[in-house]
This record gives C-alpha cells, sequence and structure tokens, in this order.
C-alpha cells in the first residue's frame, strides 16, 4: 500500500481536514499521506472494500487540491497544458486528463470541469481538481502559463471540504440531502445543488470503479454531510480501501503507475491524447513521435498464478532476467487474486505472456492480463 507510513515517526507537523475530529470519533486508523493526516482505515480494509461494491461508502478527499478558473481565453489556455481536446466540452461535462512537460512525461492527472460561462461577462469558468502531493507544483506550473494571460485563478484548496460517496447506492444515499434530481447527471456529469439547503457542487466521478458522487462544499456543510450520510448508514472508507478499489479498476495512482518519466501513451492512456483534434501542447512532438514509431514500454496488468502478492517495487522477470518493475499490487478482495501493474518492454506486454514476480528473494509465476481487473455492472469508468 503507498499510505503506509504512520504520523507517529513524522516529526514535520501534518495537516488535517475539517473533517479530521469525525474520522478520530470513529477510532480510524491514521497515517501521513501527502503532508495530511488521513484516515487508512476504520474498521477493515476488506469491509470497507466490500461496501463500496455492494452498497456505498464515503470518503474524506478534502485534501486534494481544488482550483477554480475563470476567463475569456481559459479554455485555450488550459489546451496547451493537455494532450485532451477541451474545445468540444459542454458545460455541466468534464474531462480526465494529464499535465504534461515538454517531454511528454506526467506532470500531474487531474480532471476539469467545465462549467457554464458568467452571466455578466460572459468568461468561461472551470474547476480543476489535482492530487494533494503534486498541488504545488501544479499551482505553479498552471500560473506560469496563466498569469498573463488574463485569466483568473482561484486556489480553495483550504476552504472546502471535498467528499467522495461510492458504490452502486450511493445516488439513492446522496439524494436524501440534495434537492436537485442527481438522476439527470450523467457519468463525467457536474452541476451546482443545493446540499442540506446550502450550495454546493457535485460530480459523478470517482475513484473506485463504481458509481457515485464527489461533492466539494464549505466545511461547515462537510461537517454535517458527513454526519448525516453516517447516520444514513453509509460506510466511512479510508486510504486503503480507495487504493484496492482504484487497483481493480486500474486507475493509476500518480507517483507510483504515473510520473514525469511516463507518457500517456506508454500508461495506457491513449485514449485522452487526441493528436487530431487539437493544435499545438506541451509534450506533443514527443506524443506524435511515439504514436507513429511506437512506444518502447508499456502499462499493463498482472496476476499471479498463485498465493504471492507483487507489491510496488518488487522486479518482474522472463527467462531469468529482470524486464521490469511492479508499480502497484495487492490482493484483489473482489477477485480473490493477487493483482499489479508494471511497466514492461512492449514485445512483452501483450494478454497472456508468462512472466515471473520476485517476491522476497523467490520468483513466482504471473501472466499479463487485461484491464481492468474488475468492472462493476452499473459503473461506466473507462479504463
Amino acid at each position: 500500500m503507498p499510505v503506509a507510513k504512520s504520523t507517529e515517526s513524522n516529526t514535520q507537523p501534518l495537516s488535517r481536514t475539517p473533517l479530521y475530529d469525525l474520522c478520530s470519533e470513529l477510532k480510524a486508523r491514521m497515517v501521513e499521506f501527502s503532508g495530511w493526516e488521513m484516515p487508512v482505515q476504520y474498521t477493515s480494509i476488506s469491509t470497507e472494500h466490500e461496501a463500496v461494491r455492494t452498497k456505498a461508502g464515503m470518503f474524506d478527499i478534502s485534501h486534494m487540491g481544488k482550483f477554480i478558473a475563470q476567463g475569456h481565453d481559459l479554455i485555450k489556455k488550459i489546451q496547451y497544458l493537455v494532450p485532451s481536446d477541451l474545445s468540444s466540452l459542454e458545460p455541466g461535462r468534464a474531462q480526465y486528463t494529464v499535465l504534461l512537460n515538454s517531454e511528454g512525461g506526467i506532470i500531474d492527472d487531474f480532471i476539469f470541469y467545465r462549467q457554464s460561462d458568467d452571466p455578466l461577462t460572459n468568461e468561461a469558468r472551470g474547476f480543476m481538481i489535482v492530487n494533494a502531493a503534486t498541488k504545488a507544483n501544479d499551482k505553479a506550473w498552471i500560473l506560469s502559463h496563466l498569469e498573463a494571460s488574463g485569466v483568473k485563478f482561484q486556489d480553495v484548496s483550504e476552504e472546502k471540504v471535498l467528499l467522495a460517496v461510492q458504490g452502486p447506492e450511493a445516488e439513492s444515499y446522496v439524494q436524501q440531502f440534495v434537492k436537485e434530481n442527481l438522476a439527470a447527471i450523467g457519468f463525467f456529469g457536474h452541476s451546482d445543488i443545493t446540499v442540506l439547503e446550502q450550495p454546493g457542487f457535485i460530480a459523478r466521478t470517482g475513484y473506485t470503479g463504481e458509481d457515485g458522487f464527489e461533492i466539494m462544499v464549505d466545511s461547515s456543510v462537510g461537517v454535517e454531510l458527513w454526519r448525516s450520510l453516517l447516520s444514513a448508514g453509509v460506510t466511512p472508507c479510508g486510504l486503503g480501501a480507495r487504493d484496492t478499489l482504484r487497483l481493480e479498476a486500474a486507475m493509476a495512482l500518480y507517483g507510483q503507475d504515473i510520473d514525469t518519466e511516463t507518457t500517456p501513451l506508454e500508461a495506457g492512456l491513449s485514449w485522452l491524447v487526441h493528436l487530431d483534434k487539437k493544435g499545438e501542447f506541451i509534450g506533443r512532438q514527443v506524443l506524435e513521435t511515439q504514436k507513429a514509431e511506437g512506444v518502447s514500454k508499456r502499462l499493463v496488468g498482472l496476476e499471479m498464478l498463485d498465493r504471492s502478492i507483487a507489491r510496488h517495487g518488487y522486479p518482474v522477470l522472463s527467462d531469468g532476467k529482470v524486464v521490469g518493475e511492479v508499480t502497484s499490487g495487492t490482493k484483489s478482495p473482489s477477485l480473490g487474486k493477487a493483482i499489479a501493474l508494471a511497466y514492461l518492454p512492449k514485445k512483452l506486454a501483450k494478454v497472456g505472456q508468462k512472466l515471473e514476480v520476485e517476491v522476497r528473494g523467490k520468483n513466482y509465476a504471473a501472466i499479463v492480463v487485461k484491464r481492468p481487473f474488475y468492472k462493476s455492472q452499473k459503473s461506466k469508468v473507462k479504463s
């Protein structure tokens, strides 16, 4: 797990979300994560994981970065920072994408939420939700490209609570506390809403492979909403279950599965690279070359063929030679199998390829399999 470091050994002061006290009331085990003191589990990872897969679970994700941008040239300016075409993105729709450096490496992955234009100024508006660990770097990178353009940028990371309610029954639970009809919000749709009689923002997005919502509200409303959902029967979940859920859905974790040394084409994210639909953007030349010549490595799914578990950093071997490294790995609670992600040379990245993973000095059989490892019947998540 990427969140195993305990707060007890951390000498630096850690940030806490507005929901920290509520998590502590539930006896959550807290760990350090990206400079924050966050709950890794409340009861057990398997119990929380199952709640999301079968009913509904909720996560405090208030540590994530939350940016608001507004300006006449907003879409044009954001277009230059990402490989995805945002020009046809209608208000009320969102796009998962990545920030790229000049080498095509991934600075961060994030979701851009296109809002309605400002009625007074006619300026385009949008939200960006970024990873906690990269928030400061993302902000500096974005501002370095937006400041001279007249685009207004606001960091509301400290002001807002962000809650994720995920699972096949998420809609029915959240609807109890929201005035608007949530059924009208499609996958990757979003809207301003009224939550517990207060203004809020909701998106049909998530990081679990299940249907669900991410809700952004003021801190006081977030505290009340957490308590209300808990009383209604929604299971509180920590980072541990969030990690097993996202890995089953083959969703990348920044800093492990994707980083500045990997491009979206290498990471299996070609579906968000729209070379034919847009003009110049940072990293385009590298992606064009990779598209024409092919990539040298690819992120693949692995399934262990016995009870051994491949973990982050474990070597992957072919014919006794190290050919790659596991980026994420766990035992899938839903499938009862050990699964992993790893970068491999292109020639070894085909489904059905037999390999080995070194686990504590011994080699164990593995095979390349299709991603995602698990797909919910109700979810429309694209892997």
